[in-house]
């Protein structure tokens, strides 16, 4: 073995040997390391902003867009938000135990189906210093240790970050090795991480698309993948066109650098002619360049023509894919066709219509009159998220506690044999 294949194994090894201590930890333990992590990351505000303003300092030698830079940046605020999220998930059920189901058999076996945790997570993401605590808190909370592979532009924040968190887990008596950072950018070291099948029990890559598909072409143990955000809104013929127009600025405005910022927008025919220039002006409004079919073009005066290729493209940045549509029907047929099963919103009045559109639409999260920016694990309810799953199995949409765990099944008897 070279030093790096020597490095990746032993950090895998002691990802493993942590998990099976971390299995029977208590609640009471997991929640007060999760507060007391909350409080030193207020404590270190200052420190952790300093390292963070190394990343933002080196940003432009890695190519990062304006997005890109803006979920690299920590302010006070956001490290705030940071700290509630561990706190919001201290409060939530610990799911480790839980019975999902029982029964008495025949022959006075009791069967029993048991939450239980999935063992040791790899979980590889970018640029985004906030995820390191959100992945720590998930992964610790439902059992799991948790190898985090951050990428090279986040590199110092999220050493801070880990530095506190580690130092916490040992002080409410956890094992120090359920949260480790790769602490190199080479890599190889991913490659080599996914290879080790009998220490680690699920990958979890979170970023572009091209980490993603060499994360899935090249790993020995399952993953749960974080594929593109393609996001639509669909403004219906019975649509309240104020009510549209806000969801629709909400969805692609409030923060177009995340993945379920809207990328594309589809509109019925009969209320086209009508909703198009208020929907124009809005966006044009917040700066945001709108690309789209010839009837768009017509009504949106700004508007450029649209390739295939923009109905498929997520932008993170204000820019925006349009096109009228004959019917709800089309409409579902061009989502399900050019969209990546992430979120898709409709805006209608009509019950039916609503109706066909969560049930037709192949999407992790349908919403229905809603921002498509609520798609999202504290906004559901599940606290902090690890990812918003774009697969069927084994798990689809916000990965919260639950989506963490597996079960297995416990049978007690009194003698019984077969």
């Amino acid at each position: 073995m070279n030093e790096l294949e020597t490095y990746t194994r032993n950090v895998a090894k002691q990802a493993k040997d942590a998990s099976r201590k971390l299995a029977v930890a208590t609640g009471n333990q997991k929640n007060e390391w999760l507060r007391l992590s909350a409080a030193r990351l207020r404590e270190q505000t200052s420190q952790i902003i300093t390292e963070n303003q190394k990343d933002l300092e080196k940003a432009p030698e890695y190519g990062q867009t304006d997005a890109q830079i803006d979920r690299l940046r920590l302010t006070e605020e956001r490290i705030e938000g940071i700290a509630k999220a561990l706190e919001e998930v201290a409060v939530l059920q610990d799911p480790i135990g839980d019975v999902i189901g029982s029964q008495a058999r025949p022959n006075g076996l009791m069967v029993t189906q048991v939450r239980v945790p999935l063992g040791v997570v790899f979980f590889i993401y970018e640029s985004r210093p906030n995820v390191t605590a959100d992945a720590a808190a998930l992964c610790v909370k439902s059992g799991n240790a948790v190898i985090l592979r951050g990428g090279k532009e986040a590199f110092h924040s999220n050493i801070a970050i880990y530095k506190l968190l580690k130092a916490t887990l040992a002080e409410q008596g956890l094992p120090e090795h359920a949260v480790q950072l790769v602490e190199t950018t080479d890599r190889d070291a991913v490659g080599h991480f996914l290879t080790m099948n009998d220490q680690i029990d699920v990958t979890i890559p979170r970023g572009g698309k091209s980490l993603i598909e060499r994360v899935a072409s090249e790993a020995t143990m399952p993953v749960i993948k974080h594929f593109d955000g393609v996001c639509h809104v669909y403004v219906d013929e019975s649509a309240d066109l104020e009510m549209a127009t806000k969801i629709l600025i909400n969805s692609k405005c409030h923060r177009p650098g995340v993945c379920n910022a809207t990328e594309s927008f589809l509109v019925h025919s009969a209320i086209a002619d009508k909703f198009l220039p208020m929907a124009g002006a809005a966006l044009v409004e917040q700066g945001v360049e709108v690309r789209g079919d010839k009837k768009v073009c017509e009504k949106i005066p700004s508007a450029i023509q649209a390739t295939d290729e923009d109905y498929r493209t997520e932008y993170l940045a204000l820019t925006i894919s349009a096109k009228v549509v004959e019917n709800i029907d089309d409409a579902i047929s061009h989502i399900n066709e050019y969209g990546s099963h992430h979120t898709d919103a409709i805006v209608t009045t009509n019950l039916n219509a609503a109706r066909q559109f969560t049930a037709e639409v192949d999407s992790a999260a349908v919403i229905v009159n809603a921002s498509t920016r609520f798609n999202d694990g504290g906004e559901f309810g599940l606290g902090a998220e690890i990812g918003i799953s774009t697969d069927k199995f084994h798990a689809r949409g916000p990965c919260g506690l639950k989506e963490l765990t597996s079960y297995k099944y416990i049978a007690h008897g009194n003698g019984q044999i077969r």
